[in-house]
């Protein structure tokens, strides 16, 4: 049985790096990740746009126990950013302490390691958000 490297994937999908999304030609919804079908309008057509990279904290958590492939960065902020353009992302809160990040806290997101692949060492990149 094989299974599927992480960074292999994430290099799969571009708009993971380039922080693109799909706007829907139909109804001119915004995907993040980009998808198939619009989830407003089930439209089927898109253009690819690029998000802006700042935007807001709206909710986060602090990650005290969390996997092995981050256990050197424990306490660290997890949130979810709102992007100037509507869009929400799920990504970790870098340079800062945890203690410190608040709803309201504006911050802009720049490409970064993620984590590095177990054994095999492969290091995964995404995107962090750092305090603007």
């Amino acid at each position: 049985m094989s299974t599927l490297n992480p960074a292999r994937v994430a290099r799969e999908f571009p708009s993971r790096y380039r922080l693109e999304a799909a706007r829907c030609d139909a109804c001119g919804a915004v995907s993040f990740p980009p998808r198939l079908v619009c989830p407003s309008c089930r439209g089927r057509k898109f253009k690819v746009v690029p998000l802006q990279p700042e935007g807001k904290v709206l909710t986060w958590t602090v990650i005290h126990v969390g996997p092995s492939s981050h256990k050197h960065e424990v306490p660290y902020a997890l949130a979810v950013v709102e992007l100037a353009d509507g869009v929400r992302i799920t990504c970790q809160i870098a340079d800062v302490d945890p203690a410190q990040v608040a709803a309201g806290m504006p911050v802009r997101l720049e490409f970064r390691r993620i984590q590095e692949d177990g054994e095999a060492g492969v290091i995964a990149y995404g995107h962090k958000a750092v305090p603007a």
